[in-house]
């Protein structure tokens, strides 16, 4: 069988800053299904909300497994499998049906796939059990449930139970599962999956990827055992390796901060075989955000099969308190030699650096009342090459009421802006010093203090009334 499935995972969805990851790479491989055959029990969904392209797209993907199967054990496409192994065809709505037994004509397994038309609920428990009743107990073929379904159990008995039952069986589980309108329960999928749930459970939102997941695994399915595997870790750049345990299967080498490799001398040569290594990483990026956590992994083996492991990413948050805005120079080295009193040294050419700008603002209020407060504010925009403004800054700020008997102008003085260079947009596009900075000053200002009141009258008229 190959590589059956290949996995990697991570043990949450974000850490802070300096926060650590506990990453789980998982394989598992079994022998060829020439000189092991098997049996295989497709259980596919049709339930109502299956309708459309997910149903389309669900049949290209299980014909297309049909193919891989018929052609790995000898025949050609839409021919016979052979060597000993067989598939069966369950699907399941409302209830289940058996809609093909344990045959070898692809041609017909096929046909059965493409009648499925979707309606419905959803009984996974059914299921489950016509694909148990599929397998002939006193075979020694190994045997296989491949499980597709797209949604949560809706009817029916609890499915966990028969599923376990399966399993108790020396049936082995592989869960599908298409993300879609009814939500598929990923936790559910993992209950009814074989261990490792890392190497036995996949899922995905698009039904566009069904026809490479249903190849990935006929393909891995009809391959024989690994050997000499090699899996080969680098991480992205912005976290390092911690501390790596001992696999369960093969040696680990730690080649730097980032990057490990996995080796196994075989997988899967004579039965069913799973591999797990668990290795801890600690960010140490400047920067939070969404991050892959692995820059590349690839994987080798003397019969070339095929593992693809996914690239999961976290959500860095970091809150830095510490910043330093610039680097110290580049320093040059020199040498004073032994019992020499002076040395002379030609340190090169240097520029001036700019050390910003400070903008400095005066401005006159015309006619501002006195006993009244100003609310002030002042908006600074520097305007490039192509009339484009960008946004410097905003200052708000009171100014106090005047205490003058009459309306008068006041002078404002003194209101600043930081500029660094880093940001000028001057035309040059370089940080020299003095370069020309073109800039543009708005000003709001309005009275704080008002007589009006909202809903009260301009005039309060007091009423008596008296009774003799």
């Amino acid at each position: 069988m190959g590589i059956l499935s290949s996995n990697k995972v991570i043990n949450a969805t974000s850490i802070n800053c300096t926060g650590e990851l506990r990453v789980t790479l998982a394989l598992s491989a079994a022998p060829d299904i020439i000189s092991n055959p098997t049996d295989i029990a497709l259980v596919l969904d049709r339930s109502g909300s299956m309708s459309g392209d997910p149903l389309t797209n669900l049949k290209i993907g299980a014909n297309t497994f049909i193919d891989i199967i018929a052609e790995a054990t000898g025949g050609t496409q839409s021919g016979e499998i052979g060597f000993g192994s067989h598939i069966g065809i369950v699907s399941f709505a409302t209830s289940a049906t058996t809609d093909t037994q344990l045959i070898t004509s692809a041609a017909d397994l096929k046909a059965s796939v493409d009648s499925l038309v979707a309606n419905g609920l959803t009984n996974h428990a059914d299921a489950f059990s016509k694909a148990i009743d599929l397998f002939d107990p006193s075979s020694t073929n190994h045997k296989v449930i491949v499980m597709f379904t797209d949604g949560n159990t809706t009817t029916g008995l609890p499915p966990t139970p028969v599923a376990d039952s399966a399993k108790a069986q020396g049936i082995e589980i592989f869960c599908i599962g298409l993300i879609g309108s009814d939500g598929v329960d990923v936790s559910v999928l993992n209950q009814w999956a074989s261990s490792p749930t890392a190497t036995h459970v996949a899922v995905t939102p698009d039904a566009a990827d069904l026809e490479e997941l249903f190849a990935e695994l006929a393909q891995n399915i009809s391959k024989t055992g690994a050997t000499n595997i090699e899996i080969n870790e680098t991480l992205n750049s912005d976290f390092e390796i911690v501390n790596i345990e001992q696999p369960d299967k093969g040696t680990v080498n730690q080649v730097n901060s980032t990057n490990l490799i996995w080796e196994i001398d075989e997988l899967g040569v004579s039965g069913v075989e799973t591999a797990e290594l668990n290795f801890n990483i600690r960010h140490i990026g400047q920067s939070g955000g969404i991050k892959a956590v692995n820059e590349s992994i690839t994987y080798s083996d003397t019969e070339g099969n095929v593992a693809i492991f996914p690239d999961p990413t976290v959500n860095v948050i970091c809150c830095n308190t510490d910043i330093q805005p610039e680097n110290c120079p580049t320093p040059i080295s020199l040498v004073s030699s032994n019992c020499q009193d002076a040395t002379t040294y030609d340190l090169g050419e240097f520029a001036l650096e700019s050390q910003g700008r400070i903008i400095q603002l005066n401005l006159t209020l015309q006619n501002v009342c006195p006993a009244k407060r100003v609310a002030l504010a002042v908006i600074l925009t520097e305007v490039d090459e192509n009339g484009m403004e960008h946004q410097r800054g905003m200052k708000a700020m009171t100014i106090p009421a005047s205490e003058c008997e009459s309306c008068r102008d006041l002078n404002i003085n003194g209101i600043k802006f930081v500029l660094p260079e880093d940001i000028s947009e001057s035309a040059s596009g370089t940080q020299q010093l003095c370069n020309v900075r073109n800039l543009r000053a708005r000003v709001i200002a309005n009275y704080i203090d008002t007589d009006f009141r909202c809903g009260e009258s301009d005039e309060v008229i007091t009423v008596t009334t008296s009774v003799e």
